[in-house]
């Protein structure tokens, strides 16, 4: 997007500016990157309590079958992503990701089955390219519909039940990865037990025009507050979560990228329905035989961050280069750094020590169990 493309804005665009948020660009909107209490408070307040993300900005899109028969659009999607699709039950939603031809990751994303359709999540700044990727390969089995009347929130921490419950009782049955038609304030919205922070929390689909007094009543509760990008990008970090487009793309693989507990065993070799997507034969390989790098968690010594880019080296001299950090930053909940990055498989195994290059000097790093936090699904 170039300098002078307007940004796009969400329907609580005027909600963030009354809250006093710093607004960035960020995936072609204007996005609040920070409220007055700034990140680390709004991190910790997340861990603690309840906090609410605009996530609107991401993608929406329907699925529906032309034949009316839901296992016909599972089956079509299945030649899109490593995932079982035909397996997902009504009510239930899972992780996946588009693969091309030579098994790198075009986007990771939620599939969810809502019975007569499939329901897709997708990430900001590929949005425009999956649903052209889908309707070139799935238009002949099924509607692509990206929608653009609907907001997305994110209620993310231990009181996130607590909150949403307060509005409709019905939640407190949900388990993690459900979801379900739920009214909130008279909206009908889409809600599912997920999100991208590491705690217990729900993603609320819900009509634009029902978005803002729907995110007022919530922040209205004691124990919710708004939450920028900031602290989305350091909870999802210390919970081990991968970004797209630092972290996977087109360059590495799931396996490389370390998801693929993504790739259920009927998707891979033996099972019933193998390969059958793009990449497959690498993919399938990789799975055998393991990858030549893998993406690990990283603790630097220290309190220095070390950030995305740092170029990772074997010993602490920087003669052998070995692999790249892609996403570091703070961990206000571990009170220390964390990052993640690429490195040989022969240099993955935990407490393996590399070294960083930062401003000119080497910095010790130890090879890291991810997450780096316990999360709280309640499953």
């Amino acid at each position: 997007m170039d300098d002078q493309t307007p940004l796009l804005q969400t329907p609580l665009h005027a909600l963030h500016i009354a809250l006093g948020a710093r607004m960035v660009p960020f995936a072609g909107y204007d996005m609040p990157v920070q409220y007055p209490a700034g990140v680390l408070k709004e991190h910790l307040h997340t861990r603690a309590s309840a906090g609410l993300f605009d996530v609107s900005h991401m993608g929406q899109v329907l699925l529906k079958p032309l034949s009316g028969k839901l296992e016909d659009a599972a089956l079509a999607l299945e030649s899109l992503v490593p995932v079982d699709i035909l397996g997902l039950k009504q009510g239930r939603q899972r992780y996946g990701f588009f693969t091309d031809a030579n098994g790198g990751i075009l986007d990771d994303l939620m599939i969810a089955n809502r019975g007569d359709h499939l329901f897709v999540v997708v990430n900001a700044a590929c949005k425009q390219a999956d649903t052209a990727h889908m309707q070139a390969h799935l238009s002949s089995v099924c509607t692509v519909e990206l929608l653009d009347d609907r907001a997305l929130l994110a209620l993310q921490g231990p009181k996130a039940e607590a909150v949403l419950a307060s509005f409709n009782p019905a939640v407190t049955a949900m388990r993690f990865m459900d979801i379900s038609d739920v009214t909130l304030l008279g909206a009908a919205c889409i809600v599912s037990r997920s999100g991208y922070s590491g705690e217990d929390g729900f993603e609320i689909s819900v009509p634009a025009d029902k978005a803002e007094a729907l995110a007022k009543a919530l922040l209205d509760h004691p124990d919710c507050e708004a939450i920028g990008l900031g602290a989305r990008d350091s909870l999802r970090l210390e919970a081990g979560l991968c970004l797209y487009g630092n972290d996977i793309d087109t360059s590495t693989s799931p396996v490389e990228g370390a998801i693929e507990w993504g790739i259920q065993k009927v998707r891979r070799a033996g099972g019933e329905r193998e390969g059958g997507f793009p990449g497959a034969a690498r993919i399938l390989a990789e799975l055998a035989n393991g990858p030549a790098r893998r993406r690990v968690g990283l603790k630097p010594e220290g309190k220095a961050p070390v950030r995305a880019h740092a170029k990772l080296f074997a010993d602490a001299e920087g003669s052998q280069e070995i692999g790249e950090v892609t996403s570091g930053g703070f961990g206000p909940t571990v009170e220390g750094p964390v990052a993640m990055g690429y490195l040989p498989t022969s240099h993955s195994a935990p407490g393996t020590q590399v070294f960083a290059e930062v401003r000119g000097k080497y910095l010790a790093m130890t090879v890291a169990a991810m997450p780096f936090i316990t999360p709280t699904y309640k499953r």
